[in-house]
């Protein structure tokens, strides 16, 4: 059967039951999308701008487990990809990007619209393609879908020239994929899984330390399993919240930077750390020579390249999280003879005492929003039963800290590259792929403005995802660190002529609410979360309110700092003096 490269396009995206992409369309990509015209089995939304595309086909991958996928057009169009590219390389995010191609004669020769997308996303990309030949379109589209979900999962791009697309062949879409250097290991070696189990039963201060790999792998069962056999505490990273319920006696919640002083504590004074799906990331660390000084590592993932990269570790498993604590879970089940530890033994015993002397918490005000209290309350609402994405920033640690997880899949932000304008597209993404779920943006008005043009997207497709903005008129963690470390030199940190959120929700259509004082939080929680519509909720929140504990740049992670210094007589800790006398108005 003979078809246009553009058909080849549509049926290998509908043999890897692809249900829905993003994108935007351009000169070079209109045989494709006159192909999608009418096409009743695949969804298109069209997005505002190309790097909303890339979040939203992120967050449809991580809330599904399935390859999110978005297509746009040639030179600028594939190059507002690139944040998003990165941005899924670094978080390990299964997606395939589709982008147009000037004709092949024309590469190199500086055509209208033309960029060089394969040499630009090379070093942020799992793989690409340049697609040379019709012919070889079915066949790259079905390597590239294996190469992004299979192993550690991360972006591909499949860059298509214009002829290309045009072309005739004959389609045969191929049932399996060998590619030669290409073998990702999924079962962990079975001498190292009985070193880890021997280790583990040995150990008298044990914590499971996991990432996203332990989501990405499904591991979430296994990982919970384990840890109530043997009575292991269990922290996260920020991308491996909801692995492990948070509300569960075991968990210790987030570690690192902005980790609890106990889960800190709990870490820097485990004799045996096993870390599961998660690559010891500089913000988990700290000082390197001071990490976990008194423990062994047992390391499991699946990238071979992530063990002994940052940190030397004891017992190294190659091999899916999933697959790994499967084994290891049925090696310790035979060692213990079935037989389950319970109780409090005294690690667990001294972890409660860390955590009665420093619990994670703020202090309310009657007067002023506290940020902490906007999250406690989304919170309160939903119990871990909506899906919530973020920003980066304080914003963003605040709800790492104070909402407990119930689930995996349910918690999407930018990790490893920090995207401001990531958590409202992400929130359309998740939304589309699960259209009866809640969704919550916890976003600040720094990283909102980013992306706040998918509004229009928002409403165009009946997406009613909730947006909780932080509203403090500053880029909140640039003015801590200022504020902390810089003399309270708020360079560029202010958010000057911010827009009225109120108005520009109406704007669009959709409906915006403001809150100014603690009372009104309750009410217009219940009122955005009533209505089937986006809502742009615009808290309005103490400016100067920092978020703590927090781990200083360079220092070991149980030397936390745990509140503001001692004002100035008369004044905020290191704020500039016409700062101070500065009335700041969010209205």
């Amino acid at each position: 059967m003979k078809l246009t490269g553009a058909e080849i396009f549509v049926e290998s995206l509908k043999r890897e039951g692809v249900k829905t992409v993003f994108g935007l369309p351009g000169g070079v990509v209109l045989k494709i999308f006159d192909v999608l015209y009418g096409e009743k089995d695949l969804d298109f939304v069209l997005v505002r701008h190309e790097q909303a595309a890339i979040h939203m086909a992120e967050a449809y991958a991580r809330a599904t487990g399935k390859v999110g996928v978005a297509l746009v057009t040639s030179g600028p169009g594939a190059t507002n990809t690139v944040t998003g590219l990165v941005n899924a390389n670094l978080d390990s995010c299964p997606i395939v990007v589709f982008t147009g191609q000037v004709l092949t004669s024309l590469i190199g020769n500086d055509a209208f619209q033309e960029a060089d997308i394969v040499g630009i996303s090379r070093s942020c990309t799992k793989h690409n393609y340049l697609v040379k030949h019709v012919n070889e379109l079915a066949q790259t589209i079905k390597e590239a879908f294996y190469i992004a979900g299979s192993g550690r999962p991360g972006p591909v791009l499949v860059d298509i020239p214009k002829d290309v697309s045009m072309a005739m062949a004959e389609f045969t879409y191929p049932d399996k994929v060998y590619i030669r250097g290409y073998n990702p290991t999924y079962e962990g070696n079975k001498w190292q899984i009985k070193q880890a189990a021997e280790a583990i039963l040995k150990a008298e201060r044990p914590v499971l330390y996991v990432g996203g790999g332990v989501i990405n792998s499904d591991g979430s069962g296994e990982l919970q399993s384990l840890a109530e056999l043997l009575n292991i505490p269990v922290t996260m990273t920020l991308m491996g919240l909801g692995a492990f319920p948070g509300t569960h006696p075991l968990s210790l919640g987030m570690l690192g930077m902005h980790g609890a002083h106990a889960t800190n504590l709990a870490v820097h004074n485990c004799d045996l750390l096993i870390a599961v799906g998660s690559r010891f990331d500089d913000r988990v660390t700290g000082k390197i020579n001071e990490f976990v000084p008194h423990a062994k590592i047992i390391h499991v993932d699946v990238d071979p390249t992530s063990i002994r990269k940052n940190i030397h570790v004891d017992i190294p498993i190659v091999g899916d999280a999933r697959a790994v604590l499967r084994d290891l879970l049925a090696q310790v089940t035979a060692m213990v003879g079935g037989k389950r530890r319970e109780g409090k033994t005294p690690w667990l015993t001294q972890i409660a005492t860390w955590e009665s002397e420093r619990p994670l918490t703020y202090k309310a005000d009657a007067k002023v929003i506290k940020p902490q209290f906007v999250i406690d309350m989304i919170y309160r609402r939903t119990r871990g039963e909506a899906i919530i994405t973020s920003d980066v920033g304080q914003h963003q640690m605040w709800t790492a800290q104070f909402y407990k997880f119930a689930k995996p899949r349910t918690w999407l932000n930018s990790g490893g590259l920090g995207t401001m304008g990531y958590g409202f597209p992400a929130a359309l993404g998740a939304q589309r792929a699960f259209p009866d779920q809640l969704v919550v943006c916890i976003t600040g008005d720094g990283s909102f403005q980013m992306n706040l043009q998918e509004l229009s997207t928002a409403m165009a497709y009946d997406l009613p995802v909730k947006v909780a903005i932080i509203n403090n008129g500053y880029h909140g963690m640039v003015r801590q660190w200022q504020q902390l470390f810089y003399d309270g030199h708020y360079s560029a940190s202010r958010i000057e002529c911010g827009p009225d959120y109120v108005k520009l929700a109406e704007a669009y259509g959709a409906v915006g609410l403001r809150a100014t004082e603690p009372h009104e939080v309750d009410d217009l929680l219940d009122e955005a979360f009533a209505v089937r519509k986006p809502v742009l909720m615009d808290f309005q929140v103490d400016p100067y309110e920092n978020c703590y504990p927090m781990v200083p740049a360079g220092g070991a992670i149980h030397q936390m700092v745990y509140e503001d210094p001692q004002p100035e007589a008369g004044g905020r800790p290191s704020t500039p003096k016409d700062t101070q006398k500065e009335s700041i108005s969010l209205a």
